[in-house]
């Protein structure tokens, strides 16, 4: 694959203090095919001019709105205008942005969820079917080698066919009130209007439905939820389970909370089928244990010589050598990147660099918000499973 230049980012959000916006910009930035050339960094003018400062960018490549980030960077020679828009800002500033950066002709990188509400994810999914730019929603887990190569052995058949999903995302964080303590992570993301209708569900449920669907390759049919605000004080849900059918006929649960208190971050899949199992959690990120019902288990780890294709494409150092939550971020760039180069090249490329979420994993995120939300109010056991286009 050849490239000509870097492909120049543009960043909305991620303004000083920003936790993911530097994560999405270690992760981008860890190949060599990305380099931040400008950016909206803030909604407060001054807070993008310092954080443009950090980062060392030319004052006249700081924008104190992307309205007239989009607008200027028009105006630049081609060879030097920004290449891709990456929107790292809370989720009711997702849909604008986006929406602006296709029609203005530039690649679009967004923090999950895809939108604020499913009508929106509507919207946009058309936007993005009709748009002719290359556009990544970060899930980032589906980066992680080792779930890869979990995904890749369930579609070669190793395990049989799926019958049980187990996906779970303890998180204690919000285990009080914090955001009555000037916390702002907090105070956005328990905000119905800056998150959405569903907290916890919204915020890390969407991406253990995500997981459960990538990993195992069946798409759910049906659910039934329970949503609970174990937190007095807190608008939306903190804590939530939810039960899923899947179009074989497999079934799943579906565990996630921001009040487990003392956890903290160790997201888990284990998919069972007719031959075998497989598990995985991120807290040993490096590791997949294989699961037989007559004879030992296996233990597969990152780096090894004897992975499958999808996991040593998106491995970078030897075994024993870990990596992490930033590599992962990385992996789902360098994919999208190499799909943007490939498409410029006239070239067609590998099946395992177009391996990355997209808009249709976006509005199956956003659909089962909105389902999940109907089900917890509604007296019906089971919720169909239907995405609205």
């Amino acid at each position: 694959m050849s490239t000509t230049k870097k492909l120049k980012i543009g960043l909305i959000g991620g303004g000083p203090g920003s936790f993911i916006g530097a994560i999405h910009l270690n992760g981008a930035l860890m190949d060599g095919m990305f380099e931040l050339a400008a950016g909206a960094f803030s909604s407060n003018p001054e807070k993008s001019k310092i954080r443009g400062e950090e980062l060392m960018l030319p004052s006249e490549r700081v924008y104190a709105s992307y309205d007239e980030m989009f607008e200027k960077e028009l105006q630049l020679p081609e060879s030097e205008r920004i290449d891709v828009v990456c929107i790292v800002t809370p989720n009711n500033v997702h849909f604008d942005p986006t929406v602006k950066a296709l029609k203005h002709g530039f690649h679009v990188a967004l923090d999950k969820p895809l939108t604020l509400n499913y009508q929106e994810a509507k919207d946009l999914y058309r936007i993005v079917s009709n748009s002719d730019k290359h556009f990544l929603l970060t899930h980032t887990y589906s980066g992680y080698p080792m779930i890869k190569q979990a995904k890749q052995m369930i579609a070669n058949g190793e395990i049989g066919e799926v019958r049980k999903v187990y996906v779970e995302y303890p998180q204690g964080w919000l285990w009080k009130l914090l955001e009555s303590e000037n916390n702002k992570q907090a105070a956005w993301r328990t905000d119905p209007s800056k998150n959405g209708l569903a907290g916890c569900m919204g915020d890390i449920g969407t991406h253990a439905f995500h997981m459960a669907e990538y990993v195992s390759g069946l798409k759910m049919t049906h659910l039934c939820a329970d949503l609970y605000i174990k937190v007095d004080g807190r608008p939306i849900d903190d804590d939530g389970v939810v039960l899923m059918r899947f179009d074989n006929g497999a079934s799943g649960v579906l565990m996630a909370s921001q009040t487990d208190t003392g956890a903290e971050n160790n997201l888990k899949i284990r998919v069972y089928g007719e031959k075998g199992g497989l598990e995985w959690e991120q807290e040993l990120n490096n590791t997949l244990t294989v699961r037989w019902p007559d004879k030992p288990d296996q233990i597969y780890r990152a780096g090894t010589g004897y992975l499958g294709s999808l996991a040593n494409e998106n491995t970078r150092t030897p075994a024993g050598h870990p990596e992490g939550y930033v590599e992962a971020f990385a992996n789902l760039y360098r994919n999208f990147a190499r799909c943007i180069y490939a498409e410029q090249n006239g070239e067609t490329p590998k099946p395992e660099w177009q391996d990355y979420p997209g808009i249709e994993d976006g509005i199956r995120g956003m659909a089962f918000i909105d389902h999940v939300l109907k089900s917890n109010k509604s007296d019906q056991k089971w919720t169909p499973f239907v995405v609205e286009k």
